[in-house]
């Protein structure tokens, strides 16, 4: 069988050690040379890069977020294992984690770090479809004459140049299509790597549950249980014909899904459509004062993201969930494109107080789309709102201030909410 050692990339048959360092880090596999759509997501990943810039950290519980009315944008594994999740409020978490370290997002070098990943992935191909700033799928089919050694190697020498030379770690998962690499990448984190091949991947995906299908919510899980449907195994059971005419354009996905087929190309020349940021609650909120908080922590990504890009978007979106799960979604047109968080912001609460209903709610998102180049945005003032002008140079001279000082050095009082 296939293997390789993923300390110092050696290719061998398999064994429980490698044969030249003696590493235990073995990967073996039937197809492990034959495969080459990877998906690479980093671990933990504003976390890490808070620990790779301050030691004093390494041991630590980490939380990265807002302050003690705040929530959770993150957290090392140490505060994980402790029950600390995503978009958990931040008295929560310390209650699970007393003695977590917490640290307000800086998100000019996380994006500085993933310049760098990606600089590195390049080297291995071109076909690369980022997802967000720590992850993305990678085609490196037809590579193997180029650089000498299969793509399973390559990808090995990716997340351990990752560590050696940036500090930071990453998950990959390698499989026949962009479905299965990314459900392959979060068997083993941190530092994992894991395979499914196309002869095993009907008996790995059959009793596995449907939520684990990127895509597939909780109104969707709810949706699907209540036909009878939890595992990939009940998949199969239904038409096609059936399951479309049940869930629309869905449930022909589902039934491809469910035989682990995916015929979508990694796409490195996908254009961005839009930038969103929405949280699922650990617990339903009604009190509008710690939603608007929320909300404004959203925007705030959004521009971040928007302005690292360069981009500027003419449409804002609001989306809530209400605890039966039923969706509204409102969205707007703005006369010109925008990236300031607190313009998107403005107008998202603006979306907010149209809708009228207090809740409670389970989820919160905002996002801007109709996307264009963020040159010349936001330099005209609009007649109803005058002083947006002004608002929108203080805050990018808010972000000259951060960009030297770090994210902490100016705060919005609505952020702390």
């Amino acid at each position: 069988m296939p293997a390789l050692c993923r300390d110092c990339l050696t290719e061998f048959d398999a064994g429980s050690r490698c044969p030249r360092c003696r590493s235990p880090r073995i990967l073996a596999h039937e197809e492990l040379f034959d495969l080459s759509i990877a998906h690479m997501d980093c671990d933990a990943f504003y976390a890490s890069v808070e620990k790779r810039d301050n030691p004093d950290l390494a041991d630590k519980p980490l939380i990265i977020g807002g302050g003690r009315r705040g929530v959770v944008s993150t957290a090392c594994y140490v505060a994980r294992i402790r029950g600390v999740r995503s978009a958990m409020p931040m008295f929560k978490a310390l209650k699970l984690c007393p003695d977590a370290v917490i640290v307000k997002p800086r998100m000019e070098a996380y994006v500085e770090a993933s310049r760098a990943i990606r600089a590195l992935m390049e080297e291995l191909t071109p076909a690369i479809e980022p997802l967000s700033l720590d992850e993305a799928f990678l085609d490196l089919t037809g590579t193997a004459r180029l650089h000498g050694h299969p793509p399973a190697v390559m990808l090995a020498r990716l997340v351990k140049r990752m560590r050696d030379e940036l500090g930071l770690s990453g998950s990959i998962g390698l499989s026949h299509n962009k479905f299965l690499a990314k459900i392959a990448s979060d068997l083993d984190k941190p530092r994992g790597f894991s395979v499914i091949g196309k002869a095993e991947t009907e008996d790995f995906l059959r009793p596995k549950p449907v939520r684990m299908i990127w895509g597939v919510g909780a109104s969707m899980q709810a949706a699907l249980e209540k036909a009878g449907i939890s595992t990939f195994e009940d998949l199969l059971r239904w038409d096609q014909t059936d399951l479309t005419q049940r869930f629309g354009s869905m449930g022909l996905r589902l039934w491809h899904l469910a035989r682990g087929e995916d015929h979508r190309r990694v796409s490195a020349h996908s254009p961005v459509k839009s930038i969103s940021n929405e949280t699922t609650f650990s617990e339903d909120i009604t009190d509008t004062d710690l939603l608007d908080g929320h909300l404004w922590r959203m925007c705030e990504k959004v521009s971040d993201r928007a302005k690292a890009k360069g981009l500027a978007g003419r449409v804002v979106t609001l989306k809530l969930k209400r605890s039966d799960f039923s969706l509204i979604t409102r969205r707007t047109s703005l006369t010109d494109p925008t990236q300031i968080a607190d313009r998107i912001y403005r107008t998202a609460r603006g979306l907010f107080d149209q809708v009228g209903d207090r809740g409670p709610y389970r989820l919160l998102g905002a996002g801007i789309s109709d996307l264009r180049s963020a040159d010349g945005a936001d330099l005209s003032a609009d007649l109803l709102d005058p002083a947006g002008v002004k608002r929108a140079q203080a805050e990018r001279a808010t972000d000259a201030i951060r960009h030297r000082f770090g994210a902490g050095a100016i705060l919005k009082g609505r952020a702390l909410r």
